[in-house]
């Protein structure tokens, strides 16, 4: 165990967390179970123009497998230091307006660009870590995951805990999600720019990603995710959408599971609807506004749990009360939609889409994050600032489930929690509010 925790974590992409932030991450882990995490943040969406950069050193300790989420394993981290280098006095001004007083004066007061500056220590408290929203609850949480190429190459991939998208609960949340994964330095994609510039980066030297050309993709045709995906409150799904722009109309496949390598169904949603193109977004470069309106919700249980659990709503309720059976999908627009599922139809939700290519010049589609507690961007002021995992463009034709990722540490601290089939009540808060994924496209 602790020589695949040796190695360093690094992202691919210039990352966009609420709020938003933009962000790159290098977090190396040692056998003696210290850990360093550089975070660099910037004031745009390309990654092109650093703030400052956050330098994190701790001790992290692996523990139980989680009850919670399957397939993850609960850690608990100390911090020992954490420094902050200003890299623009722009920045420097911006940091001081979001710390207290007593933060300012020891801490920012004489720094300049270049040098760093601790924000905490074992002897201090955290008042000014929180002031900045920063938390490492994210490694409360973690799941290593290894995708093999036909080629015989591999990726390594090490995931963290999802971070709350509501900034004022992210420092004490615990997650039950995840965040876009982490590469091993060492097993990483090719080709890939952004490695060699994160890998090499340090606080003093951030580092500056080249913005790539704007990819304006249409939507039409069908997207799918790459991966099974993990939400909060212990979801794991997948995606499959079709957008028609003449109709301005969209239909979403969401398959629900109970398992994190989503190999046991439990139930389908199929929804559509219209949706409407609005502007581009005011806080993130490169994306734009979208109004989704769904008007048609089928469900269909894949489980006999699950038929039992929708049988037992009232009449009126949850689509035809009693006569839920397993394969048989049931429309919910004669009741409105489904109380149990927290499904109400009509339904609007405010969204945020973009585009890019990937690395191998494949379309990609990232659409808005869902709000952590389960809620919907039902109005304006809560449309999403941070995306889901990507999807990707299908080639037509069938697709299969993906079958590139294993399961993570080869540890007995870190295997599958053997929780059996999960109760579709756990899962009922975010069913349609979690836009899911994963089902590949052959290439």
């Amino acid at each position: 165990m602790q020589s695949e925790m040796c190695e360093v974590q690094i992202n691919i992409v210039c990352e966009v967390r609420p709020g938003p932030e933009f962000l790159t991450r290098s977090y190396t882990f040692h056998p003696s179970r210290h850990f360093q995490a550089l975070q660099h943040y910037y004031t745009d969406s390309s990654c092109e123009d650093p703030a400052y950069s956050l330098v994190v050193r701790g001790k992290l300790r692996l523990r139980q497998a989680s009850w919670i989420t399957r397939g993850a394993t609960e850690a608990e981290h100390h911090l020992s230091k954490v420094g902050v280098v200003v890299h623009s006095l722009a920045a420097k001004q911006r940091l001081a307006s979001m710390l207290p007083p007593s933060c300012v004066g020891p801490t920012l007061g004489r720094v300049v660009p270049g040098k760093t500056c601790e924000l905490y220590n074992t002897r201090a408290g955290r008042g000014c870590l929180e002031a900045l929203g920063f938390s490492m609850m994210e490694m409360g949480m973690i799941r290593v995951e290894t995708q093999h190429h036909g080629h015989g190459g591999k990726v390594q991939e090490l995931l963290l805990g999802d971070i709350h998208t509501d900034w004022t609960q992210r420092t004490q949340y615990r997650p039950t999600g995840y965040q876009q994964p982490l590469q091993n330095a060492m097993n990483h994609i090719h080709p890939c720019p952004v490695c060699a510039l994160v890998y090499r980066s340090s606080e003093q030297r951030p580092p500056v990603l080249h913005r790539s050309p704007a990819a304006l993709l249409p939507l039409a045709g069908r997207w799918v995710s790459r991966r099974c995906e993990t939400r909060p409150n212990v979801l794991f799904l997948t995606r499959d959408f079709t957008f028609d722009p003449e109709q301005h109309a969209w239909q979403g496949v969401y398959r629900h599971y109970s398992d994190p390598v989503c190999s046991q169904p439990t139930f389908t949603l199929r929804a559509s609807g219209h949706y409407a193109q609005g502007n581009p977004s005011a806080k993130v470069s490169g994306a734009t506004e979208f109004v989704f309106k769904v008007t048609q919700v089928g469900v269909t249980a894949l489980e006999e749990s699950t038929a039992k659990l929708l049988n037992g709503t009232r009449a009126g309720k949850c689509g035809q009360a009693g006569g839920w059976e397993i394969g048989v999908e049931q429309d919910l627009a004669p009741t409105d939609g489904c109380t149990l599922l927290g499904i109400k139809l009509p339904h609007k939700e405010y969204e945020l889409f973009t585009t890019e290519l990937d690395h191998r010049k494949h379309p990609l589609l990232f659409i808005g994050e869902r709000p952590t507690d389960g809620s919907s961007p039902d109005r304006p002021q809560r449309r999403p600032t941070s995306f889901q995992a990507p999807m990707e463009l299908c080639g037509g034709g069938g697709t299969q489930p993906s079958r590139r990722y294993g399961s993570g540490f080869n540890s007995k601290q870190v295997q599958l929690a053997a929780n059996g089939t999960m109760r579709l009540a756990q899962l009922v808060l975010l069913v349609l509010g979690s836009v899911l994924g994963s089902w590949l496209c052959a290439y």
